[in-house]
Formats: structure tokens, C-alpha cells, sequence
């Protein structure tokens, strides 16, 4: 029987979860419909299941409640005005800035069936509580030299985000896509990329001017433009750093700052797709520009839309760098849109083709056509050393 056609196993015990770990460490690159790639959806959600269980995740905040519900209802900020009060105080509740009072908690759970129990807990961990990961983000921290085999993660935390707490870090994030997420898993990545981007010397801070956000985005269109990305960024005293995704995390990317204010951007290429690769970029360095001042870590999962004005925001900016709106207008790429016109898109934008695809496909959520464009499995290759040591 070759390794392609092992039998999968329910996860039941420690030995259990430990060899699928190891079997999903070995399919990490492994290709969308192969069967490889199949086996790895399914150790990955025979994994995820028996974390859940084994490794409870905390609760969600109620700002990310609130967020989720926003989501699946297809809310606005607007549209909370009747529950939470002004425009501005539903800003400053969706920023964290205001804690809800038990008028608002009513509201939102009267109209919006969140859970009370949910909305009134502390917004914060208690500076005494101290989350743990699981064996498995452990193993990644070990194994890329970031964690000592004898250290407190505590202690790790305490290095990499040189001893400021982590939740006070975190609590600053103005995103918060996942209602529920696995918050030690979310801190030991967070953390890595930071002490990744300790080994990194950079220029000094420069200003990302559309012209050079373009210049960035165009890197796409040469044979080696991932390859180029690290030194581009550097000159505009940016550190860039590829960490893998946490099961439990839900990240694209992330913008962060160092303690010494280096803007750092960290990439986790859960989606092995050129066209995701350029528009995580690019979103991230609009965050760099336009929002990391008031906070030092702004986290992403791409998959969730419209999560905030900050994040429409960087969305457009990044859109824009890739293609300016006036050429995505004159080429007018409707339900219709032939391949050619991708092509033709793509040349003159000065940008890979993956990028138009990508674009067309969220612009008319349909994601099936245009696929074999985007560049799959085509990134990760690229970093086989950063994700091999991780």
C-alpha cells in the first residue's frame, strides 16, 4: 500500500494524533484534487476535531461575536446604530474601544441572538491566566529554533514581544474576522513572526506611494517576483516573513510592528495560490501605511468580507496597486470574460495573470472558472526553506 492510499483512522488517542501530525507534516505541499491532497483535507479536519476537543479554544470575544453575527447576516455598522447607539459609539464598540453596557448586551442579544453569557464576559485575559498551544504549534516553534525544548511558552511570549503581555498586544488589533479562534495558537504565531523578523536589517522607513505599491504589485508578472518581494520591501524598511498557519488561527497574514516601531508583514500561505499571495501582500502593506500607527498588530483571514471600514479599505488600496481602477473599468470583464481578456488585462497592468483571475473571481463570486489560472501550488515551493525549519 503506498502512502497515497493509507487507510485514515479516527483520531481516539494521543499516538493517533501524533502520527496524523506527522502524516499531515509530510502532505503539506500536496495538490488540490490529488490524492494526496484529499487525504490532507481529511487528516486535517480529523485533526481539528480532535483538537477541539482535546484542546478547548477560548470562548469568543464579544466584539468577534458581534462581528460573526454582522457577517452572517450581512450587516453594516449602520445597521447596529438602533442597538448600540451614534455612528461613533459603534465604532468605538467594534474597535474595543468601548465595552458594552448592559442596555447594548439586551440589544444585541434580544435582536442579534448573541449569547449574554458571551457578551458580558471580560473583553481581556486576566494578567494571571496564561493560555497554552497545542503540542502541535509547539512542535512548529521547536523545530524552527524560535522556542527552547526547556522554555515556558509564557517565557516565549515574554522574548518575542519583549515583555509586553500578549493579550495587550492582541487586544489592540482592530480585526477580529473569526469568532472563534484558538487565542495561544493566535499569540505563538504572532509571536514567531516576530522573532523571525529579529534577523532581518531594513532601510529606513519609507512612504508606500501608490506609484510604489504598484512597483511592488508588478514584481508579479516576473518569473521571480516572490523571490524579489523580501529585498523589495526591505529598501522600504518593511520586514517580511513567511510563518505557516496554526490550525485554529484562520490567517492569511498579518501587519505587525516590531517593539523597535519596524513595520513587519507576515504571510502564512494557507492558500497555495499566486493570485492569493500578491493580494495578502498588498493588503497587508496598505495596513503598514494607513492603520499599523494606531496599533501593533492588525490580523487577517481574507476569506471573511466586509469586515470593517478598515479592512474595505485596505481591500480597495490593495486592489487598486494590482490593477488601477481605470484599466479594470475599460476592460469591462463581465460573466462572459474570456481567457484572452484576462491575458490582456494582465499585460497591461503590468501583473500576472492569477491576479486579474483572482479579482474576477471575487468580483462575480464564482470560483470555478478561471481556476487553472491562478498559480496553485506554485508559492509554498518558493519558501521550502522558511516552512521546511517550521
Amino acid at each position: 500500500m503506498t502512502k497515497s492510499e493509507t487507510m485514515i483512522r479516527p483520531i481516539r488517542t494521543e499516538g493517533d494524533y501524533e502520527a496524523a501530525v506527522e502524516r499531515i507534516e509530510e502532505l503539506i505541499d500536496a495538490k488540490e484534487g490529488t490524492p494526496e491532497g484529499d487525504e490532507l483535507e481529511v487528516l486535517a479536519a480529523l485533526v481539528g476535531q480532535y483538537e477541539s476537543k482535546a484542546f478547548p479554544v477560548a470562548a469568543p470575544t464579544p466584539v468577534a461575536a458581534i462581528r460573526f453575527r454582522m457577517e452572517q447576516q450581512g450587516l453594516t455598522p449602520r445597521d447596529l446604530e438602533p442597538l448600540l447607539g451614534s455612528r461613533s459609539r459603534v465604532s468605538e464598540v467594534l474597535s474595543g474601544a468601548r465595552s458594552l453596557s448592559m442596555d447594548m448586551v439586551r440589544a444585541l442579544h434580544t435582536h442579534l441572538g448573541i449569547p449574554a453569557s458571551v457578551l458580558i464576559q471580560e473583553e481581556e485575559h486576566s494578567e494571571g491566566q496564561r493560555l497554552q498551544p497545542t503540542p502541535a504549534v509547539v512542535r512548529s516553534l521547536m523545530r524552527c529554533s524560535l522556542m527552547n525544548p526547556s522554555e515556558d511558552f509564557g517565557a516565549f511570549l515574554g522574548r518575542a514581544f519583549c515583555g509586553t503581555p500578549a493579550h495587550a498586544m492582541l487586544r489592540k488589533t482592530r480585526t477580529e474576522r473569526t469568532a472563534k479562534f484558538d487565542a495561544a495558537a493566535l499569540q505563538a504565531w504572532c509571536a514567531a513572526v516576530l522573532l523571525k523578523s529579529k534577523a532581518q536589517k531594513v532601510a529606513k522607513r519609507k512612504k508606500i506611494t501608490l506609484n510604489v505599491a504598484r512597483s511592488i504589485a508588478q514584481l508579479s508578472a516576473h518569473a521571480d517576483g516572490i523571490d524579489q518581494v523580501q529585498p523589495a520591501l526591505a529598501e522600504l524598511g518593511i520586514c517580511f516573513v513567511v510563518m505557516p498557519h496554526f490550525q485554529g488561527t484562520h490567517l492569511d497574514g498579518a501587519a505587525l510592528k516590531r517593539h523597535d516601531n519596524v513595520p513587519v508583514v507576515g504571510l502564512t500561505l494557507r492558500h497555495d495560490r499566486i493570485d492569493n499571495f500578491w493580494f495578502t501582500l498588498m493588503h497587508e502593506l496598505a495596513h503598514v501605511e494607513k492603520h499599523l500607527n494606531g496599533h501593533d498588530i492588525i490580523i487577517d483571514d481574507l476569506d471573511v468580507h466586509g469586515a470593517s471600514d478598515l479592512e474595505e479599505e485596505a481591500d480597495r488600496l490593495a486592489s487598486v496597486a494590482l490593477i488601477p481602477t481605470e484599466t479594470w473599468d475599460k476592460a469591462g470583464l463581465d460573466e462572459f470574460a474570456s481567457i484572452a481578456a484576462v491575458m490582456d488585462v494582465a499585460e497591461e497592468a503590468g501583473v500576472h495573470p492569477s491576479v486579474v483571475a483572482g479579482r474576477w473571481q471575487r468580483e462575480h463570486r464564482d470560483f470555478r472558472r478561471f481556476s487553472k489560472l491562478l498559480g496553485r501550488g506554485q508559492v509554498r515551493s518558493r519558501f521550502a526553506h522558511e516552512l521546511s525549519h517550521s
